[in-house]
């Protein structure tokens, strides 16, 4: 595996990204691949001028053996110490951290129901692609092939943070969102960031359509086991008030499914006088009918409503020839884990992040799940 370094040029038409280094002499290596968040990443390697030269804030780095995540260097220290020699460690998010240097201004409003990866994709074309001042340099659309993303409401934003909002979206609906690096023609050593919009894969034992990943102390996969359920944050019906005052505030009751009772039942309240029951068309503004309003509401309670924590982290075995990460399985996926000793199987689990490590000592895996 072999760490490559890219380097951004601002040119007249855009950006250039082209490939400037590659190396494969580094001390460790940690890639955390996140479904719901952005990803980070740390290399810790020798410092020497090359290095130093190579390693500089504002660059790409990606690796050879995965061309979908990509982190831009945001950080490099310089440590020297006379016994133990002089190294570098360079940290840095993923590529969707470009959005997180952005705001949703102004107010992005769909009071008609509108597909939630045509809401993103808007979203991202206002804030990132159409504004001189405002514009990410070769940013673009990538694909959109999930079910999850094609699912509708109703929705009002403003001033929130476009990565954060976005994987907000991304918890609500059960997709992913990534921004990737694609050659812009075979060869040419000239990228384009791509933004894809994505799902994970069910590949737990409730279904056959595809081939099943467990992970078992039986099966000598499961190396280490960690297991939490907390009920203490949930929250499952959102009483929402809107605009208005006092008992001619527009309000509705959110939750999901089958409406919760008695003991099941956690409330919380949801002020949304931010949701606006007029919109801008064609320059002009218009009122928003009530029905379409309460769907803004909807949609905004929904954002609020906070599942059981049922998490689950591990260490399973990297190079197990049953399945290979990346390969056989990936970060999003569904899958089946169990530990026979203690009785426990989660039978349809997320894998919502992957930690990498290389080190002296080799290649480990380290992932996170969370329960459906």
């Amino acid at each position: 595996m072999q760490i490559e370094v890219y380097e951004m040029k601002p040119t007249e038409s855009g950006v250039t990204i082209t490939l400037t280094a590659v190396c494969d002499s580094f001390s460790s290596l940690l890639w955390d691949v996140q479904y719901y968040g952005c990803g980070n990443f740390e290399v810790y390697i020798a410092a020497n001028a090359r290095n130093i030269e190579i390693f500089q804030t504002g660059r790409i780095v990606g690796r050879d053996d995965d061309k979908q995540n990509y982190g831009i260097i945001e950080s490099v220290t310089l440590e020297t110490d006379a016994e133990n020699g002089d190294y570098l460690t360079v940290t840095g998010r993923f590529l969707m951290s470009l959005l997180s240097r952005r705001i949703i201004y102004p107010t992005l409003s769909f009071s008609a129901l509108t597909s939630y990866a045509d809401m993103v994709r808007l979203a991202v074309y206002r804030n990132c692609m159409l504004s001189d001042n405002r514009l990410i340099p070769g940013l673009c659309h990538g694909n959109t092939n999930s079910t999850c993303w094609g699912q509708k409401s109703r929705l009002q934003v403003s001033y929130e943070n476009l990565m954060d909002w976005i994987f907000k979206v991304c918890e609500m609906i059960g997709g992913t969102a990534n921004i990737r690096l694609q050659e812009t023609s075979a060869g040419s050593g000239v990228y384009t960031m791509m933004l894809d919009l994505a799902q994970g894969t069910d590949r737990s034992i409730l279904q056959d359509e595809n081939a099943h990943i467990v992970f078992s102390d039986s099966y000598c996969n499961l190396l280490t086991f960690g297991y939490s359920m907390d009920l203490s944050a949930q929250k499952n019906v959102a009483y929402v008030l809107g605009c208005g005052e006092g008992a001619e505030r527009k309000r509705t009751v959110c939750y999901r499914g089958d409406e919760p009772a008695q003991l099941n039942r956690y409330e919380v309240f949801v002020d949304a006088k931010d949701v606006s029951d007029e919109t801008q068309e064609n320059g002009e503004t218009v009122q928003i009918s009530d029905e379409d309003y309460i769907g803004l509401l909807m949609e905004k309670g929904a954002e609020n409503l906070v599942p059981i924590a049922e998490i689950s982290e591990s260490t399973i075995a990297a190079d197990n020839r049953q399945y290979q990460y990346n390969k056989d399985y990936f970060v999003g996926d569904y899958a089946t884990v169990e530990h026979e000793r203690f009785g426990l199987i989660q039978p349809k689990i997320q894998l919502i992040g992957m930690i990498e490590s290389y080190d002296q000592n080799g290649r480990t895996l380290t992932p996170t799940f969370k329960g459906v």
